[in-house]
């Protein structure tokens, strides 16, 4: 077993679950980032996972392999990247050339909040030797294996649905370690990137639709894999290429090699991965992430025009859009709404008073500019729409003289079950309502959402999308899941659309 640190904090102002900062938005999954060949890799993994911070701020951990002792080495922690893994008496703990890490939103396994117990890299040992694995995404059929491993005496440590690869993966007859996870992920249904290591190997693989991104870089000798470009940009990394759909890297001292181990399958990246889920300056599917929410809001605007003095984005995943619709429409953008950066940490205690103000605590109205214009706020979605109305407040108390609402993706109306913390189906407010009704509803002037055919020609398909064979996974927006989600079936809490 590895030596392990385990333990963690929640600061006062970090989104308490069942906050309307927590409950209306859809939350950005997990982030995975692994190096092997550089000196204290773990400090090159800490530094990626903070670069992926935004995909989960939950909880993180990095293992390592140390060849000097000959055995693996563990952090796991609850809290921010910055807090638990800057600290030199943490990093001493995690010597080695090879290691791998992940920061995690819980969606799936403890909800309500999340235990040490869940948090990732996950370790097992195995005859031939350790293996710790990193996921990002989310197993449809997670409960049924679980149910059946149970059954076959499988003892589970933890509620994360990851666990089932670690099991299914003791039960297969091969000997190699990157050919009992092979078996194993043959046996699942749903999304995965994952990272995982042995003790000289880096694996890295995407699910058969490639809903969850993951590429491959390098600096210097060593190789890096990552949820994103992002964080090969902070560690100094060379972007390689992506790891295709399908595909299965082993990467050694001596380079990468490739195997196919899933029949070939149409490619399903997630869609909102363009326009919310990754940081406007990593690059996707040879796509500039901001250059491609920019063309949203532009197709929003040519989409939906407003009367307006200001287009005023809502900071900061509606920047990008917001200028977009601006540069589109002619109409002056303008940061009417300022964000508060230290939202994260205060001395002030956490009275109920305090955490009612909600929205206040992280976005304030630019009073000079607002009061007597006619604003439109640009953002990237409407979830229950909890937010949106507390700012729509704001905004009219600061004296605006109209409030326009533009969303730079289409209405958000089916759960998500491949690695999005969504609400229930029937907390969707689009769900429940017209774009009238939900302009009524949140008492704006005006209420319009991008097209799923603006959202598409915005990613590159002049033509819209093509409804039988659509390029992306759009579920949460069209309701055609590409992957049944088998265990919501089976439990009858999901009625399929009769043409998904």
């Amino acid at each position: 077993m590895p030596a392990s640190i385990e333990g963690g904090f929640r600061t006062p102002f970090d989104p308490q679950p069942g906050s309307d900062l927590v409950d209306d938005k859809l939350h950005e999954e997990c982030g995975v980032f692994g190096v092997l060949g550089a000196q204290d890799a773990a400090t090159f993994v800490a530094l990626g996972l903070h670069a992926l911070q935004h995909r989960g701020q939950e909880a993180g951990g990095i293992v390592a392999y140390d060849p000097v002792e000959s055995r693996f080495n563990s952090v796991r922690r609850l809290g921010y990247v910055r807090d638990n893994f800057t600290r030199a008496d943490v990093m001493h703990t995690l010597p080695g050339s090879l290691a791998i890490g992940h920061v995690r939103y819980s969606t799936s396994g403890t909800k309500a909040q999340t235990a040490v117990r869940d948090v990732q890299p996950l370790y097992a040992e195995f005859a031939r030797g350790g293996f710790a694995v990193a996921h990002n995404g989310n197993l449809t059929n997670a409960e049924a294996l679980r149910e059946e491993l149970i059954e076959r005496g499988s003892i589970f440590q933890s509620s994360s649905d990851t666990e089932c690869i670690i099991h299914l993966m003791a039960r297969s007859i091969q000997r190699a370690i990157a050919e009992r996870m092979k078996d194993a992920l043959r046996r699942v249904e749903g999304a995965f990137s994952l990272i995982a290591m042995t003790r000289t190997k880096m694996i890295g693989i995407r699910d058969p639709l490639g809903v969850r991104p993951l590429v491959l870089g390098r600096v210097g000798d060593a190789w890096v894999l990552s949820s994103e470009t992002c964080a090969l940009d902070i560690v100094g990394a060379e972007f390689i290429r992506e790891v295709e759909p399908g595909e299965m890297v082993v990467i050694t001292r001596n380079g990468v090699a490739s195997e196919r181990p899933f029949a070939p399958a149409p490619s399903k990246f997630c869609v909102f991965e363009y326009v919310y889920f990754s940081r406007p300056d990593s690059v996707i599917g040879g796509l500039s992430v901001y250059e491609t929410r920019r063309r949203i809001g532009a197709e929003l605007a040519k989409e939906a025009p407003v009367e307006a003095d200001y287009i005023c984005p809502i900071p900061d995943s509606g920047t990008p859009a917001a200028i977009g619709f601006s540069q589109e429409s002619g109409i002056p953008f303008a940061m009417g709404i300022i964000r508060n950066q230290y939202v994260g940490r205060t001395f002030i205690e956490p009275t109920d008073q305090i955490r009612n103000m909600g929205v206040r605590l992280k976005l304030n109205v630019n009073r000079a500019l607002i009061k007597g214009k006619n604003i439109c706020l640009v953002d990237d979605s409407v979830v229950r729409g909890t937010t949106s109305r507390k700012i729509r407040d704001m905004v009219l108390d600061a004296g605006a003289a109209s409030v326009h609402f533009r969303i730079a993706s289409p209405p958000t109306m089916w759960s998500c079950f491949y690695g999005v913390d969504t609400p229930e189906r029937a907390k969707l407010l689009a769900h429940n309502m017209t774009e009238e009704q939900m302009a009524k509803h949140l008492q704006v002037d005006s209420l319009r959402f991008v097209s799923l055919d603006g959202l598409y020609r915005a990613c590159g398909y002049e033509g819209g999308r093509d409804a039988k064979r659509p390029q992306f996974c759009d579920a949460c927006f069209s309701g055609d899941y590409p992957i049944p989600p088998s265990d919501i079936i089976a439990k009858g809490d999901l009625k399929l659309k009769e043409t998904a």
